[in-house]
């Protein structure tokens, strides 16, 4: 099970739309549910967002670090960390 903080849930919960056509959750509670049902990760660097991509088969050879962010699943926490969820 994984544990997301307040930061995490608050990131979500405001930009959950850059993702879902709609909103997936309205609370806090809400959005943990989602977030451990759908198994989101939180990542501590870009080269953690990277590596991820790598693991679960999507190249991203060649791309930069505004690309690799501004990829839909990847939701700055703005702490330095990101959220990554599939959806």
């Amino acid at each position: 099970m994984h544990e997301y903080d307040d930061a995490v849930l608050a990131c979500f919960l405001k930009k959950q739309r850059q993702l879902f056509p709609e909103d997936v959750a309205e609370t806090p509670e809400e959005a943990e549910a989602f977030l451990e049902d759908c198994m989101a990760v939180v990542v501590e660097s870009v080269r953690e967002v990277s590596e991820y991509f790598k693991e679960a088969g999507i190249d991203t050879e060649g791309a930069d670090e505004e690309e690799i962010l501004g990829a839909d699943e990847v939701f700055d926490i703005g702490d330095g960390r990101y959220l990554i969820v599939e959806g």
